[in-house]
């Protein structure tokens, strides 16, 4: 396993990030626990989950699995560079959801309980909150990191500008700020090279793409379909997709294996 630094900061995670979404609505416990098993033995250190991943109204559930799987011991936790998020509704009452000082430090003290950990990794910022002012935000950052709940924080789904915002306002506070930017990113949906990739290299944030394979219609889902294999290209957004895109996958397809490449493969690299 190939590891880096996360952006400019002195911390070492794998290149390979295990995405744990589906953690609870497609996968279960059981196979969740023997997936970050598989990745502990390739070597993959870094877990991305967020607060609002789970199949119950307000999520919390694929916390709960990781939790479980923590709590199993064997310096699992310990192992593993963990990441997760917060934002998005938890629940029907107004200081539930986004970016005000009090969900922060709510969401936090929730997920650190969920997660069975003391601290969290990387704490991240699901969406941008045009609401709240970045010095109610960095200052509510500052106690958890004070606190030793968080040592890093993170952006998700920020365009440029909101990157030079956050940034600027840590950089007056003299905080680290951001140390990373997880955005979707993938052949098919490459926006974030106009002006978010930009900004994160010049303000020395480590990129973290979401959906690389687009929800696996990049991963050979035609071909799997063709041969009765399970696809995560046959449902949902996914399965809109191939119906819009279809020539152009069936191209991406034919080219993989021209390469005698697996099209996961090429999609990832």
């Amino acid at each position: 396993m190939e590891y880096t630094h996360l952006g400019r900061s002195g911390l070492s995670v794998s290149r390979l990030v295990l995405g744990t979404m589906n953690f609870g609505p497609e996968t279960s416990e059981e196979d969740s626990h023997a997936i970050m098993d598989r990745a502990h033995e390739h070597g993959i250190n870094f877990f991305d989950t967020a607060n609002v991943y789970g199949a119950r109204p307000g999520g919390g559930v694929t916390e709960e699995i990781i939790g479980r799987w923590f709590a199993a011991g064997s310096s699992r936790r310990e192992k593993t560079v963990l990441a997760t998020k917060s934002y998005l509704p938890m629940g029907d009452w107004p200081n539930e959801r986004f970016l005000s000082a009090l969900n922060i430090r709510r969401a936090c003290e929730a997920s650190l309980k969920r997660l069975r950990t003391d601290h969290i990794d990387l704490y991240q910022m699901h969406h941008i909150d045009r609401n709240t002012p970045w010095e109610e935000i960095w200052e509510a950052f500052n106690v958890l990191r004070q606190q030793g709940k968080v040592l890093y924080f993170g952006s998700s789904n920020f365009a440029g500008w909101h990157i030079a915002q956050a940034q600027e306002a840590a950089r007056s506070r003299h905080f680290l700020g951001l140390i990373s930017e997880q955005s979707i990113y993938n052949l098919m949906t490459r926006w974030v090279e106009l002006e978010v990739l930009p900004a994160a290299r010049a303000y020395g944030l480590g990129v973290i793409p979401w959906s690389p394979l687009h929800g696996g219609v990049l991963g050979g889902a035609l071909r799997k379909s063709r041969e009765g294999g399970a696809s995560r290209g046959s449902s949902g957004r996914s399965a809109e997709m191939l119906v819009k895109h279809r020539e152009t996958i069936e191209a991406y397809e034919q080219l993989c294996a021209d390469l005698g490449e697996d099209p996961a493969h090429v999609g990832l690299a």
